[in-house]
């Protein structure tokens, strides 16, 4: 499959979180969301947040940990969306459905000069970064 001239990254979030995102004019890694205590409903696995927080490091800067970054998907249908609907997850602690969840959409291209004029690192997963392994590049 050819690369798209123009790729598209996605981002999730419930509706409740409207608020902060424009509050802090911008989407807020886990990191900055814990530390801000910032309002709204949390739609991940808690475990794994806990994971990209406290043990997930990327090889591409490794001194940030995965819970630094704004995670964004490739996908307009994350796996997520799928395990919300399911809600049969013992390690989802939401189960309010898919009704009040935002799909973000942004150009990929538009997204990494954007992060590159502001000097925020920035870097992609090949698989999920919420695993004990996964390959990132930031190139």
């Amino acid at each position: 499959m050819p690369v798209p001239v123009q790729p598209k990254i996605f981002h999730i979030v419930h509706v409740d979180r409207l608020a902060s995102i424009l509050g802090s004019n911008g989407l807020l890694c886990d990191a900055q969301i814990i530390a801000q205590q910032a309002a709204g409903t949390t739609i991940g696995m808690n475990t794994i947040k806990h994971r990209r927080l406290t043990e997930l490091t990327l090889d591409s800067h490794p001194d940030l940990y995965v819970g630094q970054c704004v995670p964004f998907y490739f996908c307009p249908r994350s796996i997520m969306l799928y395990v919300i609907h399911r809600a049969d997850s013992d390690e989802l602690a939401y189960k309010g459905g898919q009704g009040p969840i935002i799909h973000l959409q942004a150009d990929l291209n538009a997204t990494v000069q954007w992060a590159q004029r502001q000097g925020h690192r920035w870097a992609f997963t090949l698989s999920n970064a919420g695993s004990y392994y996964f390959e990132d590049r930031s190139d």
